[in-house]
């Protein structure tokens, strides 16, 4: 089978399906997207809020609680302990399939009826206020992974303890204010470090200790800025900076970064590969297109498909472990398999089609909503075996012939994701926000939805220039001030204008010897956002003009990076950088 070029319905980009592309398509019993996969991306991402949580009222109890919908959101909410009690059945929402009208108009309405969780959580413990996780204990406003101790405004991280903003990491410790970071251990405001103790302003470092402002090293000890130290010199330039000071630390971070600027990168953050195109990818083989893998095999234009392993995957955005055989997903997996055009259905999910928020022994479901330890159910109704399976058939070929239309008039037929309109969330609400930025009025244009921010009324008991430069003279009093976040709403960063400092991040600080931050923590998110590569590729060559074995002069070497163009960062292929990196 040959290429073959489409033009995109949302976008009116051209995009290109490959033969391994048509293949998989085949083995899943599905028709070639109709949309570009940059497009098919932000569509899935936008079903996913990962960290914007409200208070609303429980449409169960009505007592208040936490929730990932607002309460201006088209959807009902139980709490936790409701949703996953016998105290009601997604069953009794039951709907025949009704053949005058499109199926997902028929979804649509099912969706606003079928009573949907109010946090995804798994086996939590004192972390009422995370989501999107399994097996935390003592956490707060951390949201996704899973196996986490005492940690607070993390983001994706799991097996960890004691650590405190961090994104994207696993198996660390006593952790702060840094991005991918793994197997490691008292490792601050650094990036892209693995298996390194005691590291501090550093990037791309691996089996490293005792480093300060470094970056591209592996398995050195007591280096500043790259330049090696005896053990007691080392500690006795340590000593000269004052980290307990918010001023001092400014003055680092930005005399590493332009260090790091200076410093060569590799055309792809990843390790352990054979066959792989992206960004952040690990342990993984034949994974193209694809963003944030981790022991994924046969995988294509997916995302956050991490603890892993995954296998047989194309266009899945969020798939924590064990998945099989997905196809255009956001949230699913966790020992799952053939599972297509699904949102939030996973632990032990087999057998989906166009389903929301299932889980929990599920199977052989076709438009269902809420479901939880069912088989054999269409629009949440009961069917026998042979009855569900000569009735799929005839409800595909109908979503065929009579499609569901968006309101910019956007065909959905068999094969296509959910339209963006089903999104119970705002998009500025949605990790799609974070990779593919749009104001309010470009949003609402592309059929998203928007949500205002929340009037504040907040009593400012301390401004950020009012606080004490250094820990040192910070006492238990700062735990009852509220502190005026220090780009008060003038950013597009979801600003909170005002936060606290709870008692345990400042017995953290004032144990590693850290200053109180001045930003609220969705713009202290946002800055660690902002070290992470784009969700895109660029075609580009080679920067290094050094003499290698395989080249002298400049490199011929190309490849597809997550680096543009215009950026300032030195680039180098695999050859290159392996050359330089010892």
């Amino acid at each position: 089978m040959n290429s073959e070029t489409k033009q995109c319905q949302n976008c009116k980009k051209d995009f290109v399906v490959e033969p391994e592309d048509f293949n998989f398509y085949e083995k899943m019993q599905v028709p070639p997207p109709t949309w570009c996969p940059q497009c098919r991306a932000q569509r899935r991402l936008a079903f996913r809020n990962d960290r914007i949580f409200y208070k609303r009222k429980s449409d169960y109890s009505g007592k208040e609680i936490f929730s990932r919908f607002s309460d201006t959101s088209p959807v009902k909410v139980y709490e936790e302990d409701v949703w996953n009690s016998d105290l009601w059945d997604g069953t009794d929402y039951a709907m025949d399939v009704d053949f005058s009208k499109p199926l997902l108009s028929q979804l649509r309405e099912l969706l606003g009826k079928v009573p949907l969780l109010s946090r995804s959580v798994i086996k939590c413990i004192n972390s009422d206020y995370s989501g999107n996780c399994t097996s935390f204990k003592n956490c707060y406003f951390c949201f996704g992974g899973n196996n986490n101790d005492d940690c607070s405004y993390c983001n994706s991280v799991s097996y960890s303890k004691n650590c405190f903003d961090i994104l994207f990491g696993g198996k660390c410790e006593l952790c702060y204010e840094s991005f991918q970071l793994n197997r490691c251990s008292r490792t601050l405001f650094s990036n892209r470090c693995d298996d390194c103790m005691d590291v501090l302003f550093s990037t791309n470092l691996h089996g490293c200790n005792n480093c300060f402002g470094c970056s591209n090293l592996r398995n050195k000890n007591f280096y500043i800025f790259n330049v090696p130290f005896a053990k007691d010199e080392y500690i006795r330039k340590i000593s000269e900076f004052d980290l307990g000071s918010y001023k001092s630390i400014l003055e680092i971070r930005a005399k590493a970064n332009d260090f790091w600027e200076k410093s060569i990168n590799k055309y792809i953050d990843g390790m352990k590969n054979n066959d792989v195109s992206g960004e952040y990818i690990f342990n993984s083989k034949n994974t193209k297109y694809s963003y944030l893998v981790l022991d994924g095999e046969n995988i294509k234009y997916s995302q956050y498909l991490r603890p892993g392993p995954n296998k047989d995957c194309y266009d899945v955005s969020i798939a924590p472990n064990n998945g099989e055989l997905l196809y255009e997903g956001s949230t699913v997996g966790i020992d799952g398999s053939n599972l297509k055009f699904n949102v939030e259905c996973f632990e032990n999910a087999q057998d989906l089609e166009y389903c929301m928020y299932c889980r929990g022994n599920i199977s052989h479901l076709f438009a269902c909503v809420g479901l939880k330890s069912k088989k054999y159910c269409i629009l949440n109704k009961q069917y026998t075996k042979d009855e569900y399976e000569a009735l799929v058939p005839k409800i595909i070929n109908h979503m065929n012939k009579m499609p569901y239309a968006d309101k910019l008039g956007r065909i959905y037929k068999y094969g296509e994701f959910f339209p963006i309109e089903f999104s119970p969330f705002a998009y500025n609400d949605t990790i799609a926000q974070e990779y593919f930025l749009l104001t309010k009025e470009q949003a609402i244009k592309q059929g998203y939805n928007w949500k205002d921010s929340d009037k504040r009324a907040y009593t400012i008991t301390k401004t950020s220039d009012q606080l004490p430069d250094n820990i040192k003279d910070i006492d238990d009093s700062i735990l009852k001030d509220t502190i005026q976040c220090l780009h008060n709403q003038k950013c597009d960063e979801q600003c909170t204008q005002a936060f606290k400092i709870t008692i345990q991040e400042l017995q953290f600080y004032k144990k590693i010897n850290l200053p109180i931050p001045r930003l609220c923590p969705n713009c202290r998110y946002y800055q660690r956002m902002a070290q992470r590569n784009p969700l895109k590729l660029w075609h580009r060559q080679c920067m290094c003009d050094k003499k290698h074995p395989h080249h002298t002069g400049k490199c011929s070497n190309e490849f597809e990076t997550s680096y543009a163009p215009e950026r300032k960062e030195i680039v180098y292929c695999e050859q290159c950088y392996q050359q330089e990196v010892v």
